[in-house]
């Protein structure tokens, strides 16, 4: 006798794409695809679509001339079809407001649901059709996993999101991610009374995204998205083409004790947004896994070795940008 099947319901696949606002498109432009070598897929109206080098997807960056320098939306790609239409009815049994986003309103991707996350009211998109347009034959690899050939300082992906919000919040937006997305806490960093930072995922990753708490008590804001690259010899080319080409530095090159892997953080020149170049790292393949909890006093959480993040008072790693509203 045959089992009926169990439905888990509505799902995250993976982090799809960050939509990047610039007052100086053309030098973001000239950062992110001729240093760093994503793909520009296409341009349309002040607004630019890019890739790694290792996505078949249209697009998991994107770019808009804006006045100042903010975040328009996190998106995210969900299991199913069907999920886009079951998340947007769960959050309105949730009483929370949602955006229909019609399909072609984004480039390359269909019909989208969008909404502001409890807490920390950072502007998300759940989505599932998108294009996986061929790249131009003139950069086109010859390797059927790469969309197009390495080039720049060869970013492969889009790693993760890293997001921060008030004291006041940071616990119930990660509580609402963990509960009504699905994201698992695979490691935190906290003391007995207060949250400081919680990464989650779905995937294998120790993070698809982070929510931490901010320096100030205030919601929506961007810390930085970070860009997959293959190796640790290259995040240290890239360091080396950084200081070369006077390209604003944050912190790095060293290695994360939370997640193991090596960092390098920079500034887009033509915003200002924080960006992470981003190699190795563990993964998590235990179905029964604990997150592990960091404490303060664990310093070298941050920085296992290298150059340390500048995380005192006013320092500097802790600046972010503002994202928009629904």
């Amino acid at each position: 006798m045959s089992q009926p099947e169990y439905d888990q319901g509505p799902r995250i696949a993976h982090a799809g794409s960050v939509h990047l606002g610039t007052p100086d498109l053309q030098k973001s432009l000239w950062f992110f695809r001729d240093l760093l070598g994503m793909e520009v897929v296409e341009e349309l109206d002040g607004t630019a679509y890019l890739r790694g080098y290792q996505e078949l997807t249209h697009h998991s960056l994107i770019l808009s001339q804006q006045p100042e320098a903010t975040v328009l939306g996190y998106s995210f790609r969900v299991q199913r079809p069907q999920d886009v239409e079951l998340f947007a009815q769960r959050f309105g049994e949730q009483g929370i407001k949602t955006l229909e986003i019609g399909k072609g309103q984004v480039a390359g991707r269909g019909e989208a649901v969008r909404f502001l996350v409890p807490g920390s009211e950072h502007p998300f998109e759940l989505y599932y059709d998108i294009t996986k347009p061929l790249a131009p034959e003139e950069i086109r690899s010859k390797i059927l996993s790469n969309s197009s050939r390495r080039r720049g300082l060869g970013v492969r992906r889009l790693d993760h999101i890293n997001l921060q919000t008030g004291e006041s919040t940071v616990e119930q937006a990660e509580l609402w991610l963990r509960e009504a997305l699905g994201f698992k806490r695979r490691e935190v960093l906290k003391t007995p009374d207060l949250l400081i930072a919680s990464w989650l995922s779905v995937t294998p990753q120790v993070h698809d995204v982070a929510m931490g708490r901010g320096a100030e008590d205030r919601p929506g804001q961007f810390h930085h998205v970070a860009l997959n690259v293959e190796n640790f010899h290259d995040l240290l080319t890239a360091a080396d083409q950084m200081r070369d080409l006077d390209i604003e530095w944050g912190a790095g090159p060293g290695k994360h004790g939370i997640g193991q892997a090596m960092y390098l953080y920079v500034h887009d020149p033509g915003s200002g947004h924080r960006i992470e170049l981003y190699s190795g790292g563990h993964l998590i393949f235990d179905p029964d896994w604990q997150p592990l909890e960091w404490s303060p006093r664990q310093e070298w959480g941050g920085t296992w070795y290298g150059h340390t993040l500048d995380t005192g008072p006013g320092g500097s790693f802790l600046t972010t940008t503002p994202s928009a509203g629904l």
